[in-house]
């Protein structure tokens, strides 16, 4: 009797991988192709000739882009198809990462859209909450945000302060602030933490409370953001602090359970992790190609720089790093689809996305990595 065994994370360092376990980009079907050839072509005739409006923070124009992205599929390719999204796998999702990510300030904000915001209404929300919220994701109409992090508590999220006082009739009075929301100058709704209290407001962060997920709406009264940050870099990205002031939530805005927010929190991390490195991924590779363009085009001493061996072992070097993450990104795209086969259900996806946190992780140190090394060597 034959018994398929699922992968589990970090099975690698322990258990010898037969090649045809391994998900290659040989391996990709003529559907892959074409969502790649579809999210390429609106990259370069929709995003990359647009550079200076997205940097002016044209938000109205960010918003149509991400509406004409919406009707081309490409936010919602592994959204159940109940939900207006495509059903695909892993896969189609890391090909489109790639594509996104030759404009840093575009693929934060894609980012925050897909990974950041669909995610955490896909895996935690209820019925009705992903009815009413995943179809407007997925076409664009509504924009999402994601709102963890605080002033005095970035990497330590269970520290937050922002609070959330449960009132008789169920509902919650939430009041904090929340920092570098990305997408949160133009957001409908924010994925917000905080702690529950049943006792009324009390001065300072209790740590008693419980870390709970909430569904915010930018209509809610009390909800506002403030100026966008000046950043060094990713001008064309949306980042702004999130101000609550005493908004009443309904009973039914909580996001999964109470108490067990850090489960939506870093879950939905796990995955954002993943796709940042497709990114990371798809912005060295575009680089590399403008470098190795510019190396056989300028000439010095008689001769193009391609010519010259220190310039090849560059292009060599960067095209080796960069190969190496690709192939580590498409092997965990396919141990994420081998461990939902069969499902295609939120618990599912849960489940894949927890057992391979760790290789989210570690592709994402690679990716950033590689990409850093990458422009360095350009520059």
């Amino acid at each position: 009797m034959n018994v398929s065994i699922k992968p589990r994370g970090v099975a690698w360092l322990f258990e010898a991988t037969s090649p045809d376990a391994v998900f290659s980009p040989e391996k990709l079907t003529d559907e892959h192709r074409l969502i790649r050839r579809t999210a390429d072509e609106f990259v370069a005739h929709e995003v990359m000739p647009a550079v200076d409006r997205l940097e002016s923070k044209d938000w109205d124009f960010v918003r149509g882009l991400v509406r004409k992205c919406g009707d081309l599929g490409l936010i919602g390719t592994d959204v159940p198809e109940q939900f207006d999204g495509l059903a695909l796998d892993k896969v189609s999702s890391l090909i489109v990462s790639e594509s996104v990510g030759r404009l840093p300030s575009w693929a934060v904000t894609f980012g925050g859209q897909t990974g950041l915001s669909i995610t955490p209404v896909l895996c935690f929300g209820t019925p009705e909450q992903k009815q009413k919220y995943l179809p407007r994701l997925v076409s664009g109409e509504m924009i999402g945000a994601y709102a963890l992090s605080e002033t005095g508590s970035g990497s330590d999220a269970l520290g937050a302060r922002c609070r959330a006082v449960r009132q008789q009739d169920g509902s919650f009075i939430l009041s904090g602030e929340k920092m570098w929301i990305t997408n949160g100058g133009f957001a409908d709704v924010f994925t917000v933490f905080a702690k529950v209290h049943d006792d009324g407001p009390s001065a300072g962060g209790d740590p008693g409370g419980k870390f709970t997920a909430f569904l915010v709406e930018r209509a809610f009264p009390g909800v506002s953001t403030g100026r966008e940050e000046h950043k060094l870099g990713l001008h064309g990205s949306s980042t702004v602090p999130l101000n609550l002031q005493e908004v009443r939530l309904p009973a039914d805005a909580v996001l999964g359970k109470i108490g067990k927010g850090h489960k939506v929190a870093f879950n939905v991390l796990n995955y954002g992790r993943f796709k940042l490195a497709a990114m990371c991924s798809g912005g060295a590779r575009f680089v590399i190609a403008e470098s190795a363009k510019y190396a056989s085009e300028r000439r010095q001493f008689g001769r193009t720089l391609g010519e010259f061996g220190a310039i090849r072992y560059k292009l060599a070097e960067m095209t080796a790093r960069e190969y190496a993450v690709e192939s580590m990104l498409f092997r965990i795209a396919g141990l994420l689809d081998s461990a939902i086969a069969g499902r295609d259900d939120a618990a599912a996806a849960l489940s894949a996305l927890e057992e391979f946190a760790v290789e989210a992780s570690i592709v994402k140190v690679a990716g950033s990595e590689m990409l850093d090394y990458v422009v360095d060597e350009n520059v």
